[in-house]
């Protein structure tokens, strides 16, 4: 049975070294997967990965609100994963608009939203660096809406400007997508089923307390991710998280659900393959 990884970042340079041999292992364990860009770069790269596969592997192309160049922040985080510096590129519309064009391989645009994680600590600026953020957001909206493809939304504490948004622009016309790695409340995530919107959930399960909210959502509205290299399970074997993880994402939502593994597989495989326009 197939299982879609609906987030995973094989187009990062933490996969340079060894990227195909992972591709292939998964594609040989069933294992499909959507590669979600970040910035142009990244979504350049999850085209380029999605071409060399007739199916089981796509991309979608955005550009994270983390990357948005400010210039309100200044900052460079290190992980295991590799250095993350904040901002750094200018939203080109039409850059994305021909990028969009280049290949049927892609499924969404994504990630894109809000994340004020990091903020400045004038509250002008902190303003202000949330308000570029929205008018990013609300292009990349745009763009989803000219290519009638869904989207990848990112939201890190700023969920209620972010629900605002997208009440406004669903009811300019319809959206749909996905809310990528949900953390939020029920009463948040209550208002993105209302509007339409699935849940993505990934390795962040095993480490926050979500699972009053994963009983309370629908099965029909639920996509497993892994957000790899980020956010391993507990007891993935593997030397660096990758889509073979989306099986223990499949697990442990099927003891939450008191359902077997299978119908869980095959219920967030068909919810995915039903988004992003995905067939077997």
């Amino acid at each position: 049975m197939i299982v879609i990884d609906s987030h995973s970042h094989l187009n990062f340079s933490a996969f340079d070294k060894d990227r195909e041999e992972v591709i292939e292992k998964c594609l040989n364990n069933e294992i499909w997967m959507i590669n979600v860009g970040t910035k142009y770069e990244t979504s350049e790269k999850a085209i380029e990965i999605a071409e060399k596969y007739k199916k089981g592997v796509y991309a979608a192309i955005g550009l994270h609100p983390l990357h948005l160049k400010t210039g309100l922040l200044d900052i460079k985080t290190d992980s295991k994963e590799g250095n993350f510096k904040i901002g750094g590129e200018e939203f080109d519309y039409q850059k994305y608009k021909q990028l969009a064009q280049k290949s049927k391989k892609i499924v969404a645009i994504g990630e894109v939203g809000l994340d004020y994680y990091y903020l400045p600590e004038k509250d002008k600026e902190k303003e202000l660096l949330k308000e570029k953020q929205k008018e990013v957001l609300l292009t990349q909206i745009k763009l989803a809406k000219e290519f009638n493809l869904p989207l990848i939304f990112h939201c890190r504490k700023g969920h209620s400007d972010f629900i605002s948004i997208l009440e406004k622009e669903s009811n300019k016309s319809e959206i749909k997508g996905t809310i990528h790695c949900f953390t939020g409340k029920w009463r948040e995530a209550k208002k993105y089923l209302e509007m339409g919107f699935y849940l993505g959930f990934n390795g962040i399960i095993f480490k926050m307390n979500l699972e009053e909210i994963i009983k309370k959502i629908p099965l029909d509205r639920i996509l497993v991710e892994t957000d790899c290299p980020y956010l391993t399970p507990p007891n993935f074997p593997e030397k660096r998280n990758n889509p073979l993880a989306v099986k223990l994402i499949v697990e442990k939502i099927a003891e939450i659900k008191k359902e077997k593994n299978e119908k869980i597989a095959e219920i967030t495989t068909q919810n995915t393959q039903r988004l992003f326009r995905i067939q077997n």
